[in-house]
């Protein structure tokens, strides 16, 4: 039997806390059941976004004759874009053998669950299941695809975003795919599909990209039929099945009560999430999770056991990696340092979907604002309607002229930005910056007794430094990293 000073659970932004709780000189334990590095690296941004900048390639050029450009369709050498993906997950092979032989680390590849308020049992492969105990635990194991109950999928066969980046890997191509779900992951592979060639349907309950801002949605909407991906809204699916190596599937429109068969060589299972908290037999060590199996946390990442804390995807709030950076980040804090815990904050969440036309998104949409009785305007812009977006060959009048979508307060307060078109989430990201400044400002007793700069530091300490952009949440994987994430190599003046 083995104790350890902390447990971590999953090995995506589990990894942070892990490297932390070592430099503090504490004993630690880090279960993986599958590929080191979390979702993000191994079956999701990552590898995907090796996938969607050829696919950009594409577009733009099929695109190019609005600026004078001429060109033939790109040759796609899918061996050579396979490869490239693939090198970026096998970095999780690299991370896993430089975890092998650091002091005070404990590496177990395989599964845990609970078996009391401090201890866990775990599974690894070909071992005997084994005893450990920990003072504190951190549970990082994500989520999974949720497949929906259809009669004859499972017969029929399918595949998720995780066996996609996985064994179902494809060789070549297919002529055809049927898509299920209209989400961003969705709207992902319906870009990257369409784009080398397969014939892409989207099937979707209500409409596609239902938490976007509604003109940006139907933007999208519009531009992916232009593009030929059939979009099905409105569709509740019957049945699947396949015969003579093609797949069906019969679909029914909620408002009409039509009914069609779509045929395509393969279906991708993209409907949502579900909890992998069902893993962990929580109830042994008093772990409480809301009705939908995501674990219940405060602002502080803490659980209904006082010793242990969930960050990620598994507790419910935003599915994103920069988003379970940023909870690593203030709870390496709040575990580690002597300072006052800090509370996190989702007031700034920015998102981007790397889809054809990009899409960015950071705080509420106006429907959002109504709903909550605000006080509001909003403003609009178009591509065309600055020298750049015409410069790119945007037109007014334009059916692909995107525009930038803003939600504002009566006290010019920022509640909302919503870009879709060219470049949307490197767009995005100075407001996200901008919006958490307010935040970073917490007011003080203090009277204002200085004048200029140096008073108002009194009040907003932070002004004019780079501690709120250190702060924010950068959308991952995008190359605003590459601007916010200088401040990590800065060097010390002699």
């Amino acid at each position: 039997m083995k104790r350890f000073d902390i447990v971590i659970v999953g090995s995506g932004a589990g990894l942070m806390v892990m490297e932390a709780a070592l430099n503090k000189g504490l004993s630690c334990a880090i279960i993986e059941k599958a590929k080191f590095g979390g979702t993000c690296l191994t079956k999701g941004c990552i590898p995907s976004k090796m996938l969607v900048y050829p696919a950009d390639f594409i577009r733009e050029a099929e695109e190019s004759e609005r600026i004078g450009i001429r060109t033939p369709r790109p040759e796609i050498d899918w061996d050579s874009i396979s490869k490239r993906m693939w090198e970026q997950i096998d970095f999780s092979k690299s991370i896993e053998n430089s975890l092998q032989g650091i002091p005070n680390l404990t590496v177990y590849k395989g599964s845990g669950a609970f078996t009391g308020p401090n201890s866990m049992v775990i599974s690894c492969e070909g071992k005997e299941d084994e005893l450990i105990y920990g003072d504190k635990f951190i549970i990082a194991v994500g989520a999974r695809t949720m497949i929906p109950p259809v009669d004859g999928l499972e017969n029929t066969g399918y595949m998720t975003s995780e066996t996609f980046f996985g064994e179902k890997f494809p060789k070549k191509l297919w002529k055809s795919l049927a898509i299920i779900g209209g989400g961003a992951i969705s709207a992902e592979f319906a870009h990257i599909f369409s784009a080398f060639g397969t014939k892409v349907t989207i099937i979707a309950r209500s409409k596609i990209l239902n938490k976007e801002e509604e003109e940006v949605a139907q933007f999208v909407s519009r531009k992916f039929i232009k593009n030929g991906i059939d979009v099905l809204s409105n569709s509740k699916i019957l049945s699947v099945y396949s015969d003579d190596g093609k797949k069906y599937i019969t679909i029914e429109n909620t408002i009409t009560n039509s009914q069609i068969v779509v045929e395509c060589e393969e279906i991708l299972v993209a409907s949502g999430v579900k909890s992998n908290a069902d893993t962990l037999a929580l109830e042994k060590a008093g772990v409480e999770v809301d009705k939908h199996g995501w674990i219940s946390t405060n602002p502080y990442l803490e659980t209904s056991n006082k010793n242990v804390w969930a960050l990620g995807d598994i507790n419910g709030k935003y599915q994103f990696r920069h988003k379970a950076n940023y909870e690593a980040q203030v709870l390496v804090h709040n575990l580690f340092s002597d300072g006052n815990k800090k509370e996190l904050r989702y007031d700034t969440v920015p998102w981007a979907i790397f889809t054809h036309p990009q899409v960015a998104h950071v705080g509420m949409t106006e429907k959002e604002a109504k709903d909550k009785g605000l006080s509001y305007r909003t403003a609009k812009n178009h591509y065309s309607e600055v020298v750049g977006g015409r410069a790119m060959g945007y037109r007014d009048g334009d059916d692909d002229n995107g525009f930038v979508k803003m939600i504002i307060g009566a006290d010019k307060k920022i509640f909302g930005v919503h870009i879709v078109g060219p470049q949307a989430a490197v767009l995005l990201q100075p407001f996200v910056y901008l919006m958490n400044v307010g935040y970073q400002c917490t007011k003080t007793k203090r009277a204002l007794t200085e004048n200029g700069l140096d008073g108002l530091r009194i009040l907003c300490p932070n002004i004019d430094t780079y501690e709120p952009i250190n702060d924010s949440m950068v959308i991952h994987p995008s190359l605003n990293e590459l601007t916010a994430w200088v401040f990590e190599k800065l060097n010390v003046s002699e």
